[in-house]
Formats: structure tokens, sequence, C-alpha cells
């Protein structure tokens, strides 16, 4: 089993897609060779809206283990994280990007989500403890580590009627066995709705059942050159 995978995006993406929303599904990033782009406006995650842990953009997204149904291969190339031979135990994994971007980030912060499913419950944790910063047009190296401290991460939990999927799974319990997918997202989002709003802005979903003012959500872009993961030693 290999303990470092890295993708460079030369040919393809790599298995790497956005989102375009909960009905329409994944959204091809932009692709030329060696680098994919997430560009805004992107979609307000509304999954984990309070009583979760809050709002969320979905910039980069690839599955960590299972087949891969042909849609999300059309959108995303051959997806060889899943494919390859990598664990799914991801305690202490070592993350290292280099990226550049431009991003108005409105107080949210390029943040690694993990996400598992355990006994019927879907955990996702985000690594709030440590931002990767974006920093321009130049090329940069940055680098997250997956520690299993609490301190670090804030568990997203589920909005109102998704408490079903979405909960909490301890987070030594996620990381040993990341077994859906791992992102990069913005995070937290400020929401305002435009306007009066028949009922709960948290019931309701932003940018589906109301407008919102997008001057408040991040805007801008991520260009990411190459990923490697470094998996801890057994």
């Amino acid at each position: 089993m290999s303990r470092t995978y890295t993708e460079d995006f030369d040919g393809d993406r790599g298995g790497w897609w956005g989102w375009i929303s909960n009905s329409a599904g994944p959204r091809p990033l932009e692709h030329r060779p060696g680098v994919v782009t997430s560009r805004s406006p992107w979609w307000i995650d509304y999954n984990h809206a309070p009583p979760g842990g809050g709002y969320l953009h979905m910039l980069f997204c690839t599955f960590t283990r299972g087949s891969i149904a042909e849609h999300y291969a059309e959108v995303g190339g051959p997806h060889r994280l899943a494919a390859g031979e990598f664990p799914t135990d991801y305690t202490n994994a070592r993350f290292a990007l280099r990226l550049r971007g431009e991003l108005e980030k409105r107080d949210a912060e390029l943040l690694l989500l993990v996400q598992a499913t355990v006994a019927g419950t879907t955990s996702a944790w985000v690594l709030t403890g440590q931002p990767i910063e974006v920093g321009g047009r130049e090329w940069a190296e940055r680098t997250v580590c997956a520690e299993p401290d609490p301190a670090q991460w804030t568990c997203m939990g589920g909005r109102h009627d998704r408490t079903d999927c979405y909960g909490y799974v301890d987070l030594e319990t996620v990381l040993a066995d990341v077994n859906i997918d791992i992102m990069f997202i913005l995070f937290p989002l400020t929401v305002r709705p435009m306007g009066e709003i028949d009922g709960d802005p948290h019931v309701l979903r932003p940018g589906k059942d109301y407008p919102v003012w997008q001057s408040s959500l991040p805007e801008g872009y991520v260009e990411l050159d190459r990923l490697q993961i470094d998996f801890a030693k057994e």
C-alpha cells in the first residue's frame, strides 16, 4: 500500500471536481495542463446550516474510496486517489499544496474537510485551526496536518432536516477511516438575506429559497498546481 499520493494535474483533473448544487451535482473544474482552477461564484452548501456548523463553499473535492459513478468520472476524470492503493486512515496525514489565486475572503478561510460514514451517520470535520493562505498571484507551498486534536477541528453536523444523514462521530474515528471524501472549502460564510424573507433563514435554503447578498460571500479564484498527501506510517 502506497503511503504517498501525488497529483500534478498534468493530463486531466485527476478525479477532482467542484459542485453545482444538491440537485445538479458535481461541477467540472477549469483545467489546463498542470493546473485546476476553482472560480466564483460558488454554491452555498446549506447541508450543515445551523444548528449545524454553518455554510460553506466547496472548491476542490474528491472521493477517497469506492466505485466512481459515470457522471463523476466524466466531470473529474480518473479518480486516482479512490482507485489507488492508498490508506483511508488520515490520522496525522500531511497535505502539501502548491497553489495561488486571488480571493476576497470576507471572513472565510480555505480549509481542509474530511468526511466519513460510521453506522449510518455521515460526519464532516473541518480543520479550522490550520487555515490555508492562498497568497496572491505567485505560486506558494502550503502544508497542513490532520492531527487528531479536536481543538483544531469543527464538526459540521447537519441542518434541521438532514440530521438523519449528517451528525457527530468522534474525530479519531472519522480520521481513522475517511471513507467518503476530502475537500478544500471556504468556511465560514456570511449569508445575508436580500430583503425580507418569510421564515427562518436557516430552515429555508439560501440561494434557493431566498436571494442573498453576494457582496458578503467570498469572490475570486484558486489555482491548484500540485497536491501531495503523505500518510502517517503504520
